[in-house]
């Protein structure tokens, strides 16, 4: 019999691509979102789909029945959660202890937290280990609320729980429709069309960009391998590079002759990031996109899949800051 797996947050970029991985190898996949921040376009056919706001105790039934699940529904844009602290709030830590709820009733068998490396904004030490988290934006503090959520019920209800941090993921059906969209599709987007890209600050703040296929490679590793229980686990690559970096291997492949527009840096982002995946690496995995094979798969799916909608009078894309 096939194992079925519960995503929270199915419509949005991880949740649809995982949701993708674990169809494509022959597992069944029941999904949960309110579609505020993903889209209905996301989810695959194959996905038992159900809308649903985290917040609601109508979930509790469908975590009974599976053998697992990923709870990545999150209130994610910093911009969002410093503009309306009590919504990021309600969402990542109320709507986090409301899935812990659903999965201690149900006796789930496994819960998967999607953390954020944001919880290192305070630490300044490279790479970065799990060991050590000082959070302070709003985003990192909800996150970081639900996170101690986790650990509670962990030890108090003896459920298996796994953390990973994530680092800066990139890849296909990345949101491009935030208020500050990531780097890789705004960069993208802008120099198909002709525009050029924007860069907030010098340029040279650092990211440790992370391709979505190898996290959800690592997701079905810590799924299927108990020696992930009670463990917490960043997902980089291990090595990073600058935002000028970035747009360079972007023009590498594009050969548009545009040139970035710099304008003043904005405050609250880290200058660099960089994980420790020692932890991961212990189960046996390592990143095997390289960032220009990564690189090329996002363009080819930005201009087979996005464009046709911004030229039809979609959003207009935001660039993110550098």
């Amino acid at each position: 019999m096939r194992k079925r797996v519960l995503i929270t947050g199915v419509a949005g970029f991880v949740g649809s691509n995982l949701a993708k991985h674990f169809l494509d190898r022959g597992y069944s996949v029941v999904g949960i979102d309110n579609l505020t921040a993903g889209t209905a376009k996301n989810i695959d056919a194959r996905v038992e789909f159900h809308e649903l706001d985290i917040r609601d105790t109508t979930i509790y039934p469908l975590f009974r029945h599976v053998d697992g699940a990923f709870h990545l529904a999150a209130k994610c844009s910093l911009t969002d959660c410093l503009n309306n602290p009590l919504e990021a709030a309600s969402v990542n830590v109320v709507g986090t202890l409301n899935v812990l709820e659903a999965a201690r009733k149900a006796t789930l068998p496994k819960l998967i937290y999607a953390d954020t490396s944001a919880e290192y904004e305070g630490i300044n030490e490279f790479p970065t280990d799990e060991n050590k988290v000082c959070p302070i934006g709003v985003y990192a503090a909800s996150k970081h609320g639900g996170a101690a959520f986790c650990d509670s019920y962990r030890k108090l209800y003896d459920l298996d729980l796994t953390t990973v941090r994530y680092f800066n993921v990139y890849g296909p059906a990345q949101d491009w429709r935030r208020v500050v969209p990531p780097v890789m599709s705004a960069f993208i987007i802008r120099m198909l069309l002709g525009e050029p890209p924007i860069i907030y600050g010098t340029g040279e703040k650092r990211r440790d960009f992370i391709y979505v296929d190898d996290v959800n490679a690592l997701h079905e590793l810590i799924f299927e391998d108990p020696r992930s229980t009670g463990r917490v686990f960043n997902v980089g690559s291990g090595t990073n590079l600058s935002v000028n970096q970035v747009y360079e291997l972007i023009e590498a492949q594009l050969c548009t002759g545009l040139k970035p527009v710099y304008k003043p840096d904005l405050p609250g982002e880290a200058t660099t990031t960089l994980a420790n995946i020692s932890n991961a690496q212990s189960l046996g995995w390592k990143p095997k996109v390289d960032i220009e094979e990564g690189l090329q798969r996002s363009i080819r799916y930005i201009r087979e899949k996005v464009l046709d909608n911004l030229k039809a009078g979609a959003s207009e894309p935001v660039v993110l800051s550098g």
